[in-house]
């Protein structure tokens, strides 16, 4: 009897595997500051504010999850699903490092970190987000962090290398049984049960389950005569 083949999918997992891995990555890098920027206010007479990732890149944190998500996806589906879960991550991880290769290349604009430093002025005020600056506020300079960006970039080139594995190397599947074959391996389970256990009341039953006669001769031998 010939064995069946274990369906070979170690890239397929380790493709699933980058794609958590860039997930948890990404995550970490939204919540941490990108940008410190200093700033002059007339009244409180200035300081210092950040930037976090999520804010910055506001699909810092979706693409987190949807990478997070295509990593239980590629270990749930079959050959194509993976293929196509692996087209979608790749793109979403080139998505997520563009942000991060722009500021990290071209550094903080001031005018968008006044902005996004501004635009929660009011909530601030109410103790419900992180500190911002008020509208009348000059910042004086923005600093690009490289930690919270650079982790953004080493989720991206590792979600782009997991999906990239996914498209390329999804892996064999494993071969599905239809209804005929399945009520073949029943049949035969049955037929093995008779022989080994003709008086057991259980196989007896499990026989007349699967519409066999267990007191059929012809049935019974069909095995030994094969």
């Amino acid at each position: 009897m010939t064995t069946a083949t274990k369906p070979d999918k170690k890239a397929a997992r380790k493709g699933a595997l980058a794609l958590g891995v860039a997930g948890a990555l990404s995550w970490i890098s939204s919540r941490m500051a990108w940008v410190r920027a200093e700033f002059v206010d007339d009244i409180s007479g200035g300081g210092e504010a950040t930037v976090n990732g999520a804010d910055w890149s506001t699909e810092t944190g979706a693409i987190a999850v949807l990478l997070l998500a295509g990593m239980v996806a590629a270990f749930a589906l079959r050959r194509l699903g993976r293929r196509v879960i692996g087209a979608i991550c790749t793109a979403a991880s080139f998505g997520l490092a563009v942000p991060a290769v722009r500021l990290l290349l071209g550094g903080a604009d001031p005018e968008r970190v006044h902005a996004l430093l501004t635009a929660g002025a009011d909530e601030a005020q109410q103790g419900n987000s992180a500190p911002a600056i008020a509208q009348w506020a000059d910042i004086t300079s923005a600093t690009t962090i490289v930690a919270g960006p650079g982790l953004a970039l080493a989720a991206a080139l590792l979600g782009l290398a997991g999906g990239v594995l996914l498209v390329a190397r999804p892996g064999e599947d494993s071969p599905r049984q239809n209804k005929y074959e399945k009520e073949t391996v029943r049949r035969e389970k049955v037929r093995e049960d008779l022989e080994e256990d003709p008086q057991s009341g259980r196989v007896l039953w499990d026989a007349i389950s699967a519409d066999i006669d267990p007191t059929d001769p012809d049935f019974r031998s069909s095995k030994g005569t094969r």
